[in-house]
């Protein structure tokens, strides 16, 4: 929809729209960075307001400006971020049915997610939370930040990663509820991620709860935070 959008703006236009980050079918992404080669005359700053009224309501452009030509939004990035939310309470609520997954059986114990995830700091093979079809080469990657948190009955979890796997944060919180509602032993949870046991990773997350969050470059192209309902953005 968004290269639709500049092919309205730029009429001929044949180019690609490149983002920062995977969102599949389902998920969501809240600050999401793309790139497009264009040679129309519409300052840089202009584009936001004139993309806008060419994208359906659900599509938002909230800010663009001109770059150098060898950067790229994917290849330049430093990280990316995401979040998944769970909504934790027996009674569904419809105002976050689309945007969360709904666990009801049972209490979450975030801080048992949190000491999951602590062990995942820094550099490791994640080929456990690595869907098949990937074209990476290996399944190395630096997580640099991990965090969870409760607010009533809404759980987030947000990791921060250099780069992550195709499929891997929904993989990953498949996990992290079995801990929670207390059905995965943490002991277990770590074994089966130190050594790329694939086969016992069975339950993905849905996607309507992830979101792309956001991420980073040097220096900062868009430097200021993304509101977000709950709590505080970032990790």
């Amino acid at each position: 929809m968004l290269e639709a959008a500049v092919g309205k703006l730029q009429p001929g236009f044949q180019g690609v729209v490149a983002a920062a980050g995977r969102t599949d079918a389902g998920v969501h992404a809240a600050a999401q960075v793309a790139h497009v080669d264009v040679t129309s005359p519409i300052p840089g700053h202009r584009w936001p307001k004139a993309l806008n009224g060419c994208l359906p309501p659900d599509i938002r452009v909230l800010a663009a400006r001109a770059v150098p030509g060898q950067w790229h939004a994917c290849f330049s990035a430093c990280w990316r971020r995401y979040r998944y939310v769970l909504h934790n309470n027996p009674v569904p609520n419809l105002f976050l049915r689309t945007t969360s997954w709904h666990r009801y059986k049972t209490s979450l114990d975030e801080q048992r997610m949190a000491a999951a995830l602590q062990p995942l700091l820094g550099y490791h093979d994640l080929r456990a939370f690595q869907r098949t079809g990937s074209s990476r080469p290996h399944a190395r990657t630096t997580i640099q930040a991990v965090d969870v948190q409760r607010w009533g009955d809404v759980v987030a979890v947000d990791v921060q990663c250099s780069g992550f796997l195709y499929g891997m944060m929904r993989l990953l919180v498949g996990q992290l509820v079995a801990v929670g509602e207390g059905r995965l032993p943490l002991t277990v949870f770590e074994q089966r991620w130190r050594l790329g046991k694939r086969e016992e990773v069975q339950e993905a997350a849905p996607p309507q709860g992830l979101c792309f969050m956001g991420v980073g470059y040097e220096p900062a192209i868009f430097p200021n935070p993304v509101p977000w309902p709950w709590g505080q953005l970032g990790v």
